[in-house]
């Protein structure tokens, strides 16, 4: 096993020019890249095998990011992410600053706030948040650790990050879907 800082370093040098990494997320492992960048999203879709008009969802490290993507937050976002006691993601209205692919149809983008040290320390050296998408091919299941993992996966991205390999991590975050007139839709519990 590599230590957290090298292993950040390393995933930054991909994601910079252009690349995708695997990487252990505050839930499960994911296939990442800058969410700025259209043509690593399309990687992302390729390895996926998924249509670019279901979205994929976002990581970010704090308030100041997630303001460079929305204009507008509702007030209960903060709230639910500051009473939830499990990895949370957030559909919100009219995200900007990012890969138009990564927008769903209806115009919106699902987020995460992470504290968890990797992709925490990844994303305050890329200053970008982070594609996070689970590490499977569409419409098969979601692999629980890395030793789930298929290979086409492993071999499909330019990097893997070497931390937390016996991470097992059974749950997805809960998703909701918050508008700006505050309507409250829970999508997965």
């Amino acid at each position: 096993m590599s230590d957290i800082n090298t292993e950040v370093h390393n995933a930054f040098e991909v994601i910079q020019n252009g690349g995708i990494i695997l990487y252990p997320t505050d839930t499960v492992w994911g296939i990442g890249c800058d969410a700025t960048n259209v043509e690593a999203v399309k990687k992302i879709y390729a390895l996926k095998q998924r249509e670019e008009s279901k979205s994929m969802i976002v990581l970010m490290n704090g308030e100041k990011m997630m303001y460079n993507v929305f204009k507008d937050i509702p007030e209960t976002a903060w709230q639910i992410m500051d009473l939830s006691e499990k990895p949370t993601t957030l559909i919100l209205d009219n995200p900007r600053n990012v890969a138009a692919n990564i927008i769903a149809e209806d115009k919106t983008l699902g987020i995460r706030l992470v504290k968890e040290p990797f992709c925490f320390k990844l994303m305050e050296r890329m200053k970008k948040p982070l594609v996070s998408t689970s590490a499977n091919i569409t419409g098969f299941f979601t692999p629980k650790s890395f030793k789930e993992i298929s290979p086409e996966i492993i071999k499909g991205v330019d990097y893997v990050v070497n931390l937390q390999h016996d991470k097992i991590c059974d749950k997805p975050s809960t998703i909701i879907k918050l508008s700006l007139d505050n309507q409250v839709k829970i999508i997965r519990k």
